[in-house]
C-alpha cells in the first residue's frame, strides 16, 4: 500500500497535509512522566488490546514494539511524521500502532498515555478529524480515559487540557516567505490563538517553505470551533499566497522562470547535494509545476512533497539499506533525486 505522502491525489497547491492529534490519558495511572514500568507496559498491552482485536482494525493496523525498533527506523519515522521527536526520547516502555499507509498512528506514552494522529491529503482537516475520532470512539469503548465534566480531558501539558485535539495544516508557502510577508501574518495570528512552526513541529525550522500551521488552546473551544477557527484563517494565508505568486509571475515572469528551471537543472544534473539544499531547490520545482512553469512528459507524475520526504537522511538511508557518513549521503541524495525526477517535455 502506498504511504500517505506517496499518493499523487494531493492538487491542493498551498496545504500539503491536514493533521489532528488527541491527548489522551488513562484513568488511574500516573502520567508518564511519573510512569512505572510495569504501568507503562500494562498501558501498551491494554491499548493494543483494544485496537487489534477488533477484526476490522487487525488488517489494517499492526502493532508495533518501540523497543525493537533501530533508532534510524526511530528517526525515519519522525521525518515520514509518523511519530513526534519526544516520542524517541521515551525512557519507559513505549508502543506504537499504524495503519499500513501510516495516515493513522498511536503514540503509547509519549507525553500523555495516547497520541491518536490522523493525517490526510491536502485541505482536508474534517477527514483527518473523522478518522482519529474512530479510532478515540473504539477506545473508549474498552478503556476509561481521564476526565472530568467541566474541564474535559485531563492531559499532562495544561495547554492540552480540554478537547486534547491539535489540528494541524501543512502548508508551502515559497511567495509568502520569500518576500517577508510571512513574518506579518505570524504576528498577526497569534492573536488568534494560532502559531506557525518548522516542518517537524515545536522547536524545528521550516524547510523548503514548508511550515506547520496549528491551534495553541484547547481548553473552552469546541473540536468545532478549533477547527473553523484553524480553516478559516489557513483560508486566508492560502490567498494572499495565491495572490502574491500570480502577482509576482505578471511582474517578474522571466526572472521567476529562470529561477525555476535553474532548479530544475541542478537538480537533474547535480552530483552532490545537502538535504537543506535540495528541499529550496524542491520547494522552487513545486512551485514551478503549480504556476503551469514546468510541463512533464505523459505518465511523469511529480508528486515533490514524495520526494522531499524520502531524501531526508534516515529514509534516504533506509531507502538504499545502507548506513551513511554525511558525505555518502549527499552523493546518494542528489543520485536518488536525478532517478526520481520526472522528465519535462
Amino acid at each position: 500500500m502506498l504511504k500517505w505522502f506517496e499518493n499523487n491525489s494531493n492538487t491542493n497547491d498551498v496545504v500539503i497535509s491536514s493533521r489532528v492529534r488527541l491527548a489522551r490519558n488513562i484513568d488511574k495511572y500516573n502520567f508518564p512522566s511519573k510512569l512505572t514500568n510495569a504501568d507503562a507496559t500494562e498501558i501498551v498491552s491494554k491499548v493494543e488490546e483494544a485496537v487489534l482485536i477488533e477484526k476490522d482494525e487487525k488488517s489494517y493496523f499492526h502493532g508495533i514494539d518501540m523497543s525493537e525498533i533501530s533508532a534510524l527506523d526511530k528517526v525515519a519515522m519522525v521525518e515520514r511524521h509518523v511519530i513526534s521527536p519526544n516520542f524517541i526520547q521515551m525512557s519507559i516502555p513505549t508502543g506504537l500502532i499504524l495503519s499500513e499507509d501510516e495516515s493513522i498512528s498511536v503514540m503509547i506514552n509519549e507525553e500523555d498515555h495516547l497520541r491518536i494522529q490522523s493525517i490526510s491529503n491536502g485541505f482536508n482537516l474534517d477527514e483527518a478529524l473523522k478518522n482519529a475520532n474512530r479510532i478515540d470512539d473504539l477506545l473508549e469503548e474498552k478503556i476509561t480515559y481521564a476526565f472530568d465534566e467541566k474541564i474535559g480531558y485531563l492531559t499532562s501539558c495544561p495547554t492540552n487540557v480540554g478537547t486534547g485535539l491539535r489540528a494541524s495544516y501543512m502548508i508551502h508557502v515559497p511567495a509568502l516567505e520569500t518576500t517577508g510577508k510571512l513574518q506579518f501574518i505570524l504576528d498577526a495570528i497569534g492573536k488568534f490563538g494560532i502559531t506557525v512552526r518548522g516542518i517537524y513541529g515545536e522547536g524545528t525550522k521550516a524547510r523548503g517553505s514548508v511550515f506547520q500551521i496549528s491551534n495553541q488552546i484547547t481548553l473552552g473551544h469546541s473540536e468545532n470551533e478549533i477547527i473553523e477557527n484553524l480553516t478559516s484563517l489557513t483560508a486566508q494565508i492560502i490567498e494572499q499566497e495565491r495572490a502574491l505568486r500570480k502577482k509576482l509571475l505578471t511582474e517578474k515572469r522571466i526572472q521567476f522562470e529562470d529561477a525555476v528551471f535553474r532548479s530544475y537543472g541542478i537538480l537533474a544534473n547535480a552530483r552532490v547535494i545537502t538535504s537543506k539544499e535540495a528541499m529550496t531547490l524542491l520547494s522552487d520545482i513545486k512551485l514551478g509545476c503549480e504556476l503551469g512553469i514546468l510541463e512533464f512528459k505523459p505518465h511523469e507524475h511529480m508528486n515533490i512533497y514524495g520526494l522531499m520526504t524520502c531524501i531526508q537522511p534516515a529514509n534516504l538511508q533506509k531507502k538504499i539499506n545502507k548506513d551513511l557518513k554525511i558525505e555518502e549521503r549527499d552523493i546518494e541524495r542528489a543520485t536518488y533525486i536525478r532517478n526520481n525526477l520526472p522528465k519535462l517535455i
